[in-house]
């Protein structure tokens, strides 16, 4: 921070020095303060930093929906070996809680409300875990809907990431229960812990379709909350907090987690082979029929839509239309078209004062720096950089382009090799995606792109 304020006051004496000097070129004296700007930026940012880690209170729901959005985008580009590592692990950690929901409810003796209660309580630890420590579990991952409704990931990126930790929170869970089942810890209390595990399987795997979805989308809309909680937190202490009410919520009123019958069920496919087991649970053969792995199949099914259902549309879409969805509408009408059909609210409202058509002389001066210089080192840039570059010559020498761009930006944009998320940027007038491809712009350029291709609002 001592370094950008050095920064600041040495640009600004250069500036001082150089204004003196009327034969000095305007582009000169405007590259000089473009570096006074950018070194207060950073002062700025600093500083904002600062403040963000002494804020002690919690942040607000439309903050909360933000945080969401950001946080979405930064799992889905996690590359596969992280992911996959990542969801074994929550796999483990939801198995954990389940393993200790079991031992602490065998033959509890406090009547069936209060059990059930200390058995959510105790379950609250995988989630804990998983929020803290950190990994990646399939339920709460439900709620990247919220950044793929903002145009912000693809669906392709949506899915590969459910797809990947779904299948990595399986891995963990079985894992564990091997682990659990050679510990033997199911032959504790005169093999009662190991009863329990077989009646908790076995009524999970006797539900009916109806039931086990109606339970799956109960049990997600209470975890998904528990996540959505935790990104209004600051400390680990708040985000502990906020998991253990609705997690014990879930468990004790018997809604079903995909995930956490990935052990669940397995552990009580493998008591029901012990018959110590099976008569200390006082049930039968024909009680324990379908208890195997066709019915552990035909509980994930149902269990895992209404999991989705619950946490993808009740919770990340909803709270999305509450807080996201007028903000990130000029996004989504490029990058979800269809979207844009059937959202509330998201008629054009055309600004009373739009900014003007032509560039300045001073902005076309800075346009035409700004295209010689990137076109000195075409190597630099990606893609998406090369055809902003083009888009921006376009606009240069066409008065009119810069007006159909945010009139109907997909239409204009659908020659260009872009990305939906990157033509959503674009549309939107998205300035730190434009100079994260082209760096710095100097002012008035950068007001004049921003307000031209925003110049409507929604």
């Amino acid at each position: 921070m001592a370094n950008d304020k050095k920064d600041t006051r040495q640009t600004a004496s250069v500036l001082n020095e150089r204004q003196s000097n009327v034969e000095l070129d305007p582009l000169d004296i405007l590259s000089v303060r473009g570096e006074a700007l950018e070194a207060t930026d950073r002062l700025e940012t600093a500083i904002n930093k600062v403040g963000e880690i002494a804020r002690s209170d919690a942040l607000p729901p439309a903050s909360m929906a933000q945080k969401a959005e950001k946080v979405g985008v930064a799992k889905s580009k996690l590359d596969i070996l992280t992911t996959v590592l990542l969801g074994i692990l929550a796999g483990v950690f939801i198995g954990l809680g389940a393993m200790l929901c079991t031992l602490a409810t065998t033959n509890a003796g406090m009547g069936f409300g209060l059990t059930k209660l200390l058995g959510g309580f105790v379950f609250c630890l995988g989630l804990i875990l998983v929020v803290v420590a950190g990994a990646e579990l399939f339920t709460g991952n439900t709620l990247l809907t919220i950044s793929w409704l903002s145009g912000k990931i693809r669906i392709t990126r949506l899915l590969r990431n459910w797809g990947l930790v779904y299948v990595a929170n399986l891995i963990g869970s079985l894992c564990l229960v091997g682990l659990m089942f050679y510990t033997y810890q199911w032959t504790f209390n005169g093999h009662g812990v190991g009863a329990n595990a077989l009646l908790i399987a076995n009524a999970k795997v006797n539900l009916s379709f109806g039931s086990a979805l109606a339970r799956g989308i109960l049990c997600n809309v209470l975890v998904c909350l528990a996540i959505w909680l935790c990104f209004s937190a600051r400390t680990v202490t708040s985000k502990i907090i906020a998991i253990i009410f609705p997690i014990t919520a879930f468990v004790a009123a018997g809604f079903e987690h995909s995930i956490a019958n990935m052990y669940f069920i397995p552990m009580g496919i493998l008591m029901s082979g012990q018959q110590a087991v099976v008569e200390a649970a006082g049930a039968t053969a024909g009680s324990l029929a379908n208890l195997n792995w066709i019915g552990f199949v035909g509980n994930l099914i149902p269990v895992t839509i209404g999991n989705i259902i619950g946490g993808a549309i009740l919770i990340g879409a909803v709270y999305w239309l509450a807080y996201l969805r007028r903000e990130r509408t000029p996004e989504i009408a490029t990058a979800r078209p269809w979207l844009n059909a059937i959202l509330p609210g998201s008629r054009r409202v055309i600004v009373e004062e739009p900014a003007p058509t032509q560039p300045s002389a001073l902005v076309r001066a800075q346009l035409k720096k700004l295209i010689d210089n990137k076109l000195e080192e075409p190597a630099a840039l990606d893609t998406g950089g090369k055809v902003l570059l083009t888009v921006l010559s376009r606009a240069k020498d066409d008065s009119n382009f810069m007006s159909k761009l945010a009139e109907n930006p997909a239409t204009i944009l659908r020659e260009y090799d872009l990305t939906p998320e990157e033509k959503a940027a674009l549309s939107s007038g998205d300035i730190r995606w434009i100079e994260s491809k082209l760096g710095k712009l100097d002012e008035p350029l950068r007001t004049w792109l921003t307000a031209r291709i925003a110049q409507e609002k929604w």
